[in-house]
């Protein structure tokens, strides 16, 4: 019988934020993968675990993946982390989850912090529904085109950079969005936390200025909905049908319907009430 593969999200910064279940799991684990073993080990010897550590993250991902997959087939169980987060999210430990699931080895994932989830909890731009993008490409010219692609996307969209290409990525994004909301974070759950609520050109402008540091979390405003003429509050209505059949209720889907579109939400619940009949 084969063993487990723990997902342990692990603090992106304090370490007070680690919980219970994922320090149980740590320690239970029959050996642990980690991205970078020195900062594992920083963490275990905060919990006063001693265990077995593998490296595992993107250059060595391929030899090292088929190594932890044998000892998982052999019954073993393993933790994989992260440096920082939830590991599988917008890194490499995505492979290793695929490699699993393909060979039959038991996934469990234990939750714990997320950066992209928390500057989108205080970043103030609505959090019904969202996009998350991760890092943005290297390439000039990819990330042209990806924020291109994105110029239309009405749901707050969730970025990670570094501070060496914050700036060329705030320019980047002004010329291919315009002056849209934006809300930067920078060290959550760290020492000098703050979190920033401008547009894009004031960013661009105090960025110019201020040399960045830490690392960054961007949730960019989504593209702003056309008013609201009777043809686009019929189309909002049958979304709001699709959603209620699927069970949400009038309330929950008058208020993601109306996030979406810009469609007001009163309207929305009144129409969807008079048609169904009051009931």
């Amino acid at each position: 019988m084969s063993g487990v593969l723990y997902l342990v999200a692990t603090p992106i910064g304090n370490l007070g934020d680690i919980s219970p279940r994922a320090a149980a799991t740590l320690a239970g684990a029959d050996f642990i993968a980690a991205e970078d073993t020195r900062v594992t080990l920083k963490l275990l010897n905060h919990l006063n675990i001693k265990k077995p550590l593998v490296s595992y993250y993107e250059h060595n991902r391929l030899e090292s993946g088929e190594k932890i997959v044998a000892r998982l087939l052999g019954g073993e169980s393993c933790a994989l982390v992260t440096d920082a987060g939830t590991p599988a999210v917008s890194d490499p430990g995505e492979d290793l989850v695929r490699q699993c699931a393909q060979r039959g080895v038991e996934i469990i994932s234990i939750p714990g912090p997320c950066a992209a989830v928390a500057a989108l909890a205080a970043s103030g731009l609505g959090s019904g529904r969202f996009a998350f993008e991760g890092f943005l490409s290297t390439s000039r010219r990819s990330r042209a085109e990806r924020l291109d692609e994105l110029k239309d996307e009405r749901r707050a969209m969730i970025f990670y950079e570094a501070p060496h290409k914050l700036r060329r990525t705030l320019s980047d994004m002004l010329a291919a969005f315009g002056d849209r909301r934006v809300s930067i974070s920078r060290e959550l759950t760290k020492l000098h936390e703050e979190t920033l609520r401008l547009t894009l050109s004031d960013a661009a402008a105090l960025f110019e200025e201020k040399e960045p540091r830490g690392e960054f979390v961007l949730v960019v405003e989504g593209r702003a909905p056309e008013k609201t003429g009777a043809a686009n509050l019929a189309d909002a209505l049958t979304e709001m049908k699709r959603l209620m059949a699927e069970g949400s209720s009038v309330k929950d889907a008058a208020r993601i319907v109306s996030e979406a579109t810009g469609a007001p939400k009163n309207a929305l619940y009144e129409a969807a009430i008079s048609e169904s009949g009051g009931a």
